[in-house]
């Protein structure tokens, strides 16, 4: 008997960032050109940046922590630290002196073979507004850590979709018996 894994991969359709792919009975999505993300984790005097922004496959705004595609500009070899302080500055308004990598990781890999690696931003300081680029309307949030279950219950109730990544976020302070 043949496994999907055994199967060769087809792609059924490609676009400009993404492609529907098929292994044997499992169909699935994945980047495309060697494109991949970023997501930054940015902790400043006690409060995180988060952003906002309205996500086309859901129909409603999003909250999230600031994030980016690495390799989108054609160029496969970016270095994931310099996309992520860019994306960072670019979303946010706020600089890191100091990027590292916590690791790499995968969001919903039963359906996406995309991955993304967890960046943490120290040393901010503040360069502008952030708000993203033209035509991304992304609204900044700086959350104090305190207050952050409580900021994410209302924006939910007020209809904000919530990334699976505030989870984790959450959950640490549940984990550490905060």
């Amino acid at each position: 008997m043949t496994v999907d894994r055994d199967e060769p991969e087809q792609t059924v359709w490609q676009g400009r960032y993404i492609a529907a792919r098929k292994r044997g009975r499992w169909e699935y999505v994945g980047r495309v050109r060697g494109i991949r993300a970023a997501v930054i984790l940015a902790i400043h005097e006690g409060h995180i940046l988060l952003v906002e922004q309205y996500r086309v496959p859901l129909g409603r705004t999003c909250l999230e922590l600031p994030a980016g595609l690495v390799g989108d500009q054609d160029d496969p070899d970016e270095d994931v630290l310099a996309a992520a302080g860019r994306e960072l500055e670019e979303e946010t308004g706020w600089r890191a002196g100091r990027l590292t990598c916590a690791g790499e990781f995968y969001s919903s890999p039963g359906m996406v073979s995309e991955s993304f690696t967890l960046v943490r931003a120290y040393d901010l300081a503040r360069t502008g507004p952030g708000g993203g680029t033209e035509g991304e309307d992304i609204t900044v949030h700086r959350v104090p850590l305190a207050e952050l279950s409580g900021f994410v219950e209302k924006r939910r109730n007020a209809g904000v979709g919530i990334d699976v990544r505030i989870m984790g976020l959450l959950l640490a302070g549940d984990i550490r018996g905060e």
